[in-house]
Protein backbone atom coordinates (compact mmCIF):
# COMPACT_ATOMS: atom_id res chain seq x y z
CA UNK A 1 0.00 0.00 0.00
CA UNK A 2 1.31 3.42 -0.94
CA UNK A 3 -0.19 5.11 2.13
CA UNK A 4 -0.66 3.93 5.70
CA UNK A 5 -2.02 5.35 8.94
CA UNK A 6 -0.45 5.51 12.39
CA UNK A 7 -2.78 6.05 15.36
CA UNK A 8 -1.28 7.09 18.68
CA UNK A 9 -0.93 6.00 21.36
CA UNK A 10 -2.39 2.72 20.05
CA UNK A 11 0.39 1.98 17.54
CA UNK A 12 3.24 3.25 19.78
CA UNK A 13 6.43 4.79 18.41
CA UNK A 14 7.42 1.54 16.69
CA UNK A 15 6.44 2.50 13.08
CA UNK A 16 8.45 5.73 13.36
CA UNK A 17 11.43 4.03 14.97
CA UNK A 18 11.36 1.27 12.35
CA UNK A 19 11.47 3.83 9.56
CA UNK A 20 14.44 5.62 11.13
CA UNK A 21 16.26 2.36 11.84
CA UNK A 22 15.72 1.15 8.27
CA UNK A 23 16.84 4.38 6.60
CA UNK A 24 19.70 3.68 4.22
CA UNK A 25 20.59 7.04 2.68
CA UNK A 26 18.91 10.08 4.18
CA UNK A 27 16.57 11.48 6.80
CA UNK A 28 15.07 14.95 6.64
CA UNK A 29 13.11 15.93 9.74
CA UNK A 30 11.15 19.09 10.46
CA UNK A 31 9.75 19.21 13.99
CA UNK A 32 8.05 21.65 16.36
CA UNK A 33 9.22 19.83 19.52
CA UNK A 34 11.75 16.98 19.53
CA UNK A 35 12.66 15.55 22.93
CA UNK A 36 11.78 11.84 23.10
CA UNK A 37 14.92 9.89 24.11
CA UNK A 38 14.20 6.82 21.96
CA UNK A 39 13.73 8.91 18.82
CA UNK A 40 16.80 11.01 19.60
CA UNK A 41 18.95 7.90 19.96
CA UNK A 42 17.52 6.36 16.78
CA UNK A 43 18.35 9.48 14.77
CA UNK A 44 21.87 9.64 16.22
CA UNK A 45 22.38 5.95 15.43
CA UNK A 46 21.26 6.55 11.85
CA UNK A 47 23.83 9.33 11.51
CA UNK A 48 26.53 7.12 12.96
CA UNK A 49 25.90 4.37 10.41
CA UNK A 50 26.30 6.84 7.54
CA UNK A 51 22.77 8.09 6.88
CA UNK A 52 22.72 11.78 5.91
CA UNK A 53 20.54 13.35 8.60
CA UNK A 54 19.31 16.94 8.49
CA UNK A 55 16.93 18.34 11.09
CA UNK A 56 15.06 21.64 11.36
CA UNK A 57 13.73 22.48 14.81
CA UNK A 58 11.42 25.30 15.78
CA UNK A 59 13.60 27.53 17.99
CA UNK A 60 10.91 28.71 20.44
CA UNK A 61 7.21 28.90 21.16
CA UNK A 62 5.33 32.19 20.97
CA UNK A 63 5.95 32.56 24.70
CA UNK A 64 9.69 32.47 24.07
CA UNK A 65 10.08 29.03 25.66
CA UNK A 66 12.90 27.16 23.87
CA UNK A 67 11.94 23.52 24.28
CA UNK A 68 14.39 22.08 21.75
CA UNK A 69 17.63 23.49 23.15
CA UNK A 70 18.77 20.38 25.04
CA UNK A 71 17.94 18.11 22.11
CA UNK A 72 19.75 20.39 19.71
CA UNK A 73 22.89 20.28 21.86
CA UNK A 74 22.72 16.49 22.05
CA UNK A 75 22.22 16.07 18.30
CA UNK A 76 24.90 18.62 17.40
CA UNK A 77 27.41 17.00 19.76
CA UNK A 78 26.78 13.71 17.94
CA UNK A 79 27.55 15.38 14.60
CA UNK A 80 23.99 15.65 13.30
CA UNK A 81 23.18 18.71 11.15
CA UNK A 82 20.58 20.79 13.01
CA UNK A 83 19.35 24.29 12.21
CA UNK A 84 16.48 26.51 13.27
CA UNK A 85 13.37 26.37 11.13
CA UNK A 86 12.72 29.08 8.56
CA UNK A 87 12.54 32.52 10.28
CA UNK A 88 10.13 33.72 7.58
CA UNK A 89 7.36 32.20 9.72
CA UNK A 90 6.24 33.12 13.24
CA UNK A 91 7.00 29.50 14.05
CA UNK A 92 7.20 26.15 12.28
CA UNK A 93 4.50 23.83 13.56
CA UNK A 94 4.93 21.26 10.76
CA UNK A 95 5.85 17.74 11.89
CA UNK A 96 7.30 15.74 9.00
CA UNK A 97 10.00 13.24 8.09
CA UNK A 98 11.31 12.12 4.68
CA UNK A 99 13.12 8.77 4.52
CA UNK A 100 15.50 8.00 1.63
CA UNK A 101 13.45 10.26 -0.71
CA UNK A 102 11.02 7.34 -0.92
CA UNK A 103 8.64 7.74 2.01
CA UNK A 104 7.28 10.72 3.95
CA UNK A 105 5.49 11.07 7.28
CA UNK A 106 2.87 13.81 7.76
CA UNK A 107 2.00 14.02 11.45
CA UNK A 108 -0.06 15.78 14.07
CA UNK A 109 2.31 14.62 16.80
CA UNK A 110 5.46 16.18 18.13
CA UNK A 111 8.35 13.89 18.93
CA UNK A 112 7.70 14.18 22.65
CA UNK A 113 7.19 11.14 24.83
CA UNK A 114 3.70 12.32 25.85
CA UNK A 115 2.62 12.48 22.19
CA UNK A 116 3.65 8.86 21.80
CA UNK A 117 2.01 7.59 24.99
CA UNK A 118 -0.70 9.95 26.28
CA UNK A 119 -2.35 11.84 23.42
CA UNK A 120 -4.68 11.03 20.55
CA UNK A 121 -2.56 11.76 17.50
CA UNK A 122 -2.24 10.58 13.91
CA UNK A 123 0.33 10.29 11.14
CA UNK A 124 -0.03 9.42 7.48
CA UNK A 125 2.88 7.67 5.79
CA UNK A 126 2.98 8.17 2.03
CA UNK A 127 5.13 6.59 -0.66
CA UNK A 128 3.42 8.50 -3.49
CA UNK A 129 6.37 10.02 -5.34
CA UNK A 130 4.71 13.36 -6.06
CA UNK A 131 3.76 13.82 -2.39
CA UNK A 132 7.22 12.84 -1.15
CA UNK A 133 8.78 15.21 -3.69
CA UNK A 134 6.56 18.11 -2.62
CA UNK A 135 7.43 17.67 1.05
CA UNK A 136 11.09 17.39 0.07
CA UNK A 137 10.93 20.55 -2.04
CA UNK A 138 9.49 22.47 0.90
CA UNK A 139 12.16 21.09 3.22
CA UNK A 140 14.91 22.24 0.87
CA UNK A 141 13.32 25.66 0.46
CA UNK A 142 13.02 26.15 4.22
CA UNK A 143 16.52 24.79 4.82
CA UNK A 144 17.97 27.27 2.31
CA UNK A 145 15.69 30.15 3.42
CA UNK A 146 14.01 30.29 0.02
CA UNK A 147 10.34 30.75 -0.87
CA UNK A 148 8.19 27.71 -1.52
CA UNK A 149 5.08 27.89 -3.68
CA UNK A 150 3.17 24.60 -3.85
CA UNK A 151 1.04 25.85 -6.75
CA UNK A 152 -2.64 25.48 -7.55
CA UNK A 153 -2.39 21.73 -8.14
CA UNK A 154 -0.61 20.89 -4.90
CA UNK A 155 -1.40 17.44 -3.58
CA UNK A 156 -0.81 18.60 -0.01
CA UNK A 157 -2.20 21.26 2.31
CA UNK A 158 0.24 24.00 3.28
CA UNK A 159 0.32 26.99 5.58
CA UNK A 160 1.11 29.65 4.81
CA UNK A 161 -0.57 28.88 1.48
CA UNK A 162 -3.68 26.90 0.57
CA UNK A 163 -4.62 25.72 4.07
CA UNK A 164 -7.78 27.71 4.82
CA UNK A 165 -9.11 27.32 1.28
CA UNK A 166 -8.55 23.56 1.21
CA UNK A 167 -10.02 23.02 4.68
CA UNK A 168 -13.05 25.14 3.81
CA UNK A 169 -13.59 23.25 0.58
CA UNK A 170 -13.31 19.93 2.39
CA UNK A 171 -16.04 20.97 4.85
CA UNK A 172 -18.22 22.40 2.06
CA UNK A 173 -18.09 19.08 0.18
CA UNK A 174 -19.24 16.98 3.15
CA UNK A 175 -22.62 15.43 2.36
CA UNK A 176 -23.70 13.30 5.31
CA UNK A 177 -21.24 13.27 8.20
CA UNK A 178 -18.27 15.23 9.48
CA UNK A 179 -16.08 14.25 12.40
CA UNK A 180 -13.50 16.68 13.76
CA UNK A 181 -10.77 16.30 16.34
CA UNK A 182 -8.79 19.47 17.01
CA UNK A 183 -7.43 21.42 19.94
CA UNK A 184 -8.75 24.81 18.88
CA UNK A 185 -11.73 26.20 16.96
CA UNK A 186 -10.91 29.88 16.58
CA UNK A 187 -10.83 30.68 12.87
CA UNK A 188 -14.01 32.54 11.78
CA UNK A 189 -13.99 31.12 8.26
CA UNK A 190 -13.79 27.52 9.48
CA UNK A 191 -16.49 28.15 12.09
CA UNK A 192 -18.72 29.64 9.37
CA UNK A 193 -18.19 26.58 7.16
CA UNK A 194 -19.08 24.22 10.00
CA UNK A 195 -22.25 26.20 10.74
CA UNK A 196 -23.23 25.99 7.07
CA UNK A 197 -22.53 22.26 6.99
CA UNK A 198 -24.81 21.78 10.00
CA UNK A 199 -27.56 23.91 8.39
CA UNK A 200 -27.57 21.82 5.21
CA UNK A 201 -28.05 18.63 7.22
CA UNK A 202 -24.53 17.28 7.69
CA UNK A 203 -24.26 15.46 11.01
CA UNK A 204 -21.27 17.09 12.70
CA UNK A 205 -19.45 15.49 15.63
CA UNK A 206 -16.82 17.80 17.07
CA UNK A 207 -14.20 16.95 19.65
CA UNK A 208 -12.17 19.69 21.34
CA UNK A 209 -9.95 20.22 24.33
CA UNK A 210 -11.75 21.70 27.37
CA UNK A 211 -11.63 25.51 27.68
CA UNK A 212 -9.31 25.49 30.69
CA UNK A 213 -6.63 24.01 28.42
CA UNK A 214 -6.66 27.17 26.28
CA UNK A 215 -4.11 29.88 26.90
CA UNK A 216 -5.70 32.77 28.80
CA UNK A 217 -5.20 35.20 25.93
CA UNK A 218 -7.06 32.80 23.61
CA UNK A 219 -10.06 32.17 25.87
CA UNK A 220 -12.37 34.70 24.24
CA UNK A 221 -12.01 33.48 20.67
CA UNK A 222 -11.63 29.84 21.66
CA UNK A 223 -14.68 29.65 23.90
CA UNK A 224 -16.64 31.93 21.56
CA UNK A 225 -16.03 29.59 18.64
CA UNK A 226 -17.13 26.53 20.59
CA UNK A 227 -20.27 28.26 21.88
CA UNK A 228 -21.30 29.32 18.38
CA UNK A 229 -20.99 25.73 17.19
CA UNK A 230 -22.84 24.44 20.25
CA UNK A 231 -25.60 27.05 19.80
CA UNK A 232 -26.41 25.86 16.27
CA UNK A 233 -26.76 22.28 17.48
CA UNK A 234 -23.33 20.81 16.74
CA UNK A 235 -22.32 18.26 19.33
CA UNK A 236 -19.13 19.39 21.12
CA UNK A 237 -17.39 16.74 23.22
CA UNK A 238 -14.14 16.25 25.11
CA UNK A 239 -12.17 13.02 25.18
CA UNK A 240 -11.86 11.05 28.41
CA UNK A 241 -8.67 9.27 29.41
CA UNK A 242 -6.49 10.57 26.58
CA UNK A 243 -5.45 14.12 25.88
CA UNK A 244 -6.56 15.44 22.49
CA UNK A 245 -3.74 16.69 20.29
CA UNK A 246 -5.00 15.42 16.91
CA UNK A 247 -5.82 17.64 13.94
CA UNK A 248 -8.31 15.48 12.03
CA UNK A 249 -11.27 16.01 9.68
CA UNK A 250 -13.19 12.95 8.49
CA UNK A 251 -16.05 13.32 6.01
CA UNK A 252 -18.75 10.89 4.87
CA UNK A 253 -16.74 7.89 6.05
CA UNK A 254 -14.47 8.03 3.02
CA UNK A 255 -11.98 10.93 3.16
CA UNK A 256 -9.84 12.57 5.79
CA UNK A 257 -7.38 15.39 6.41
CA UNK A 258 -4.56 14.76 8.90
CA UNK A 259 -1.68 17.06 9.78
CA UNK A 260 -0.44 19.82 12.06
CA UNK A 261 -3.05 22.54 11.42
CA UNK A 262 -5.17 23.89 14.27
CA UNK A 263 -8.33 25.82 13.35
CA UNK A 264 -6.82 29.16 14.37
CA UNK A 265 -5.97 32.25 12.29
CA UNK A 266 -2.29 32.09 13.20
CA UNK A 267 -2.02 28.53 11.92
CA UNK A 268 -3.34 29.55 8.51
CA UNK A 269 -1.75 32.98 8.18
CA UNK A 270 1.69 33.04 9.81
CA UNK A 271 2.96 29.51 10.53
CA UNK A 272 4.57 26.74 8.53
CA UNK A 273 2.05 23.89 8.70
CA UNK A 274 1.45 20.72 6.69
CA UNK A 275 -1.50 18.36 6.27
CA UNK A 276 -2.55 15.70 3.78
CA UNK A 277 -5.93 14.64 2.39
CA UNK A 278 -6.42 10.90 1.94
CA UNK A 279 -9.19 8.74 0.49
CA UNK A 280 -7.58 5.31 0.90
CA UNK A 281 -10.25 2.79 1.90
CA UNK A 282 -8.15 1.01 4.53
CA UNK A 283 -7.24 4.34 6.16
CA UNK A 284 -10.86 5.50 6.17
CA UNK A 285 -11.97 2.25 7.78
CA UNK A 286 -9.41 2.63 10.58
CA UNK A 287 -10.32 6.27 11.19
CA UNK A 288 -14.00 5.33 11.28
CA UNK A 289 -13.28 2.85 14.06
CA UNK A 290 -11.12 5.26 16.06
CA UNK A 291 -13.45 8.30 15.92
CA UNK A 292 -16.44 6.21 16.92
CA UNK A 293 -14.52 4.65 19.82
CA UNK A 294 -13.31 8.08 20.91
CA UNK A 295 -16.84 9.47 20.75
CA UNK A 296 -18.11 6.66 22.94
CA UNK A 297 -15.25 7.49 25.34
CA UNK A 298 -16.17 11.18 25.57
CA UNK A 299 -18.79 13.45 27.06
CA UNK A 300 -20.27 16.84 26.15
CA UNK A 301 -18.43 20.01 27.08
CA UNK A 302 -20.47 22.16 29.46
CA UNK A 303 -20.50 25.47 27.60
CA UNK A 304 -23.26 27.07 29.67
CA UNK A 305 -22.46 30.22 31.61
CA UNK A 306 -22.48 28.22 34.84
CA UNK A 307 -20.26 25.50 33.40
CA UNK A 308 -17.72 27.95 32.04
CA UNK A 309 -17.57 29.89 35.31
CA UNK A 310 -16.98 26.71 37.29
CA UNK A 311 -14.22 25.61 34.91
CA UNK A 312 -12.47 28.91 34.30
CA UNK A 313 -12.71 31.07 37.44
CA UNK A 314 -9.43 29.63 38.76
CA UNK A 315 -7.74 30.44 35.45
CA UNK A 316 -9.24 33.86 34.74
CA UNK A 317 -10.36 36.17 37.58
CA UNK A 318 -12.32 38.21 35.05
CA UNK A 319 -13.98 35.30 33.27
CA UNK A 320 -17.49 36.77 33.70
CA UNK A 321 -16.49 40.04 32.06
CA UNK A 322 -14.12 38.50 29.50
CA UNK A 323 -16.72 36.05 28.20
CA UNK A 324 -19.78 38.26 28.89
CA UNK A 325 -21.31 35.58 31.08
CA UNK A 326 -24.53 36.00 33.03
CA UNK A 327 -22.81 35.31 36.33
CA UNK A 328 -23.14 36.49 39.91
CA UNK A 329 -20.33 39.01 39.49
CA UNK A 330 -22.01 40.61 36.50
CA UNK A 331 -25.46 40.67 38.13
CA UNK A 332 -24.10 42.19 41.28
CA UNK A 333 -22.66 45.21 39.49
CA UNK A 334 -24.59 48.44 39.06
Amino acid sequence: MSRSLIVLPDDTAKPILDAINNAAKSLRIKMFVFSDPSLLQAVIAAHQRGVKVRIMLNPARRSGEAENEDSRKLLTAAGVEVIDSNPAFDLTHEKSMIVDDEMAFVKSLNWQTKNLTETRDYAVVTAHSHEVREISDCFEADWNRQSFEPGEHSHLIWCVGNGRQRMGQFIDEAKHSLWLQNERYQDPVIIERLVRANRRGVKVHLMARPPHKLKKEKLIEGVGGLRILDDVGIKVHKLKGLKLHAKLLFADGVRAIIGSINFAPGSFDSRRELAIEVRDEHIAERIHEVVHQDWENSHPLDLTDEGLMAELEAQDDNVVEDLALEGKKAKGKS
